[in-house]
Parts: structure tokens; C-alpha cells; sequence
């Protein structure tokens, strides 16, 4: 798929260029971010050049990965990363970080919420999956406020830096944004879930 633009009402969401390098660099400092995503610790310069000028085009080429750089709508800093990533045939994996300068404002859930609509809209998507490590409770607010449902721990789930993690697991359906699915869906009767 050839890079795409989308807009919020405050932000942009762009492919990533080579500008972008040093703004990632910057950013993925953060022990926050280095603690609850999966990104290298420590992370160099060489880290951010390798994420933005391979692994993001390489994504949209190969359709397994449409990774987007966040800012303001009016121009300026980089405010976030976000992306989609393949998990299957109609299934999506949201993905972000959000720069500490910026968190607080609703950004992120902002970000989720466009991403989530473009994916149902444009990419024959029937879920779309969030997961993170057990207590990142930050991610998880934005998945709740995203309109995501809670389906458990996933024990073990999350690979990180040499250690498997229990992770947290919650979905969106095109129905939860009122958004007609690519195909019908059967949930389980309510008594077959016992």
C-alpha cells in the first residue's frame, strides 16, 4: 500500500521521513517509553534511522505494517508514533507511544480513534486488537477511552527485551463505532459463555 495521510481535528498522522530521525531519537529517551514498548534500550541514533527509513517504508511496502509519524495539525514537533500491524486475515494490532511533553491532552486516544475508523473503513478490517504489558495503565486508559473491550490477560504474550510479559488484551469491532463490519458477525450466546 502507498503511504497515506489522515487528519483529526488537532493532529496529523504522516509516513515517517528522514526529518523524523532525530525527533524519534529524541523521544524514545523516555524511560517510559523504553520501559512499556518495544523498542531498544538503550536506544541510539541508529536505532531511530533503522525505524524510520526502514522499517516504516518497508511496512507499507510489504502491507504488514502502516506505521505513521504524529503532529499537530498546524505544524510542529512530533507528537506521537502509531501504527497498524498485521495480525491475520481482516485483524489489526494498534500500536503507539506518545512523547511525555504531550501526554495528557487526549492525543493518543485521538490517534486510536482515527486509526480505528480508517482501518474499518479502508482496510476490510472486522477487529482490531490493543494489547500491552499488565500494569501499563497509561495504554490501557487510551484503549478504554478508544471505545476497546477488555477480554483478559494474555499470560506470556508479550515478548520485551529477553522476558515474556502477561499482557493485558482488548478489542474493537466495527460495530462498537457504529461502523458496518466486512463480514456479519455471530457473538456467542450469553449462556454459552459459561
Amino acid at each position: 500500500m502507498e503511504p497515506i495521510t489522515l487528519t483529526t481535528d488537532r493532529l496529523r498522522l504522516r509516513p515517517f521521513t528522514s526529518d523524523d530521525v532525530d525527533a524519534v531519537t529524541a523521544a524514545c529517551q523516555d524511560p517510559d517509553i523504553q520501559r512499556w514498548t518495544q523498542v531498544p534500550s538503550p536506544y541510539t541514533r541508529e536505532d531511530a534511522d533503522f525505524f524510520v527509513n526502514r522499517l516504516m517504508p518497508d511496512g507499507w511496502r510489504e502491507d504488514g505494517e502502516y506505521g505513521f509519524a504524529v503532529e499537530p495539525l498546524e505544524g510542529g514537533p512530533l507528537v506521537a508514533a502509531a501504527g497498524l500491524h498485521a495480525k491475520g486475515p481482516g485483524v489489526r494490532e494498534v500500536g503507539f507511544w506518545l512523547v511525555k511533553e504531550h501526554r495528557g491532552h487526549g492525543y493518543m486516544t485521538e490517534v486510536v480513534d482515527a486509526l480505528a475508523r480508517w482501518a474499518f473503513t479502508s482496510l476490510d478490517v472486522h477487529r482490531l486488537v490493543w494489547r500491552a504489558e499488565v500494569g501499563n495503565t497509561p495504554s490501557r486508559a487510551v484503549a478504554e477511552r478508544a471505545g476497546f473491550t477488555m477480554e483478559g490477560v494474555e499470560r506470556a504474550g508479550l515478548p520485551n527485551k529477553g522476558t515474556v510479559r502477561d499482557g493485558w488484551v482488548a478489542s474493537l469491532l466495527p460495530s462498537d463505532l457504529g461502523l458496518p463490519s466486512p463480514l456479519p458477525y455471530l457473538p456467542a450466546k450469553a449462556d454459552a459463555e459459561a
